[in-house]
């Protein structure tokens, strides 16, 4: 994934969540509750708005590869 300079609000974040939740495997939605109800910093809210940007035209590899790494925070935040 390319570098953005633009920074990513929770809405934009939620957003481009909504707009690929079908995606995403079930379980992980409960997961995307618990974070939209916290505040998180700019660098969390790039990274989570860049991991789902395009999710759904991405390869299955690349798709487990981001899967990976949205579990890993939203277990963590």
């Amino acid at each position: 994934m390319s570098e953005c300079k633009l920074d990513h609000t929770q809405e934009d974040v939620k957003s481009k969540y909504e707009s690929i939740a079908a995606f995403l495997p079930e379980d992980m939605r409960t997961l995307f509750i618990q974070f939209f109800e916290k505040e998180h910093t700019q660098d969390l809210l790039n990274e989570m708005f860049h991991l789902l940007k395009k999710y759904d035209l991405a390869t299955e590899e690349e798709q487990a590869n981001r899967n990976n790494r949205l579990y890993l925070v939203l277990k963590n935040v």
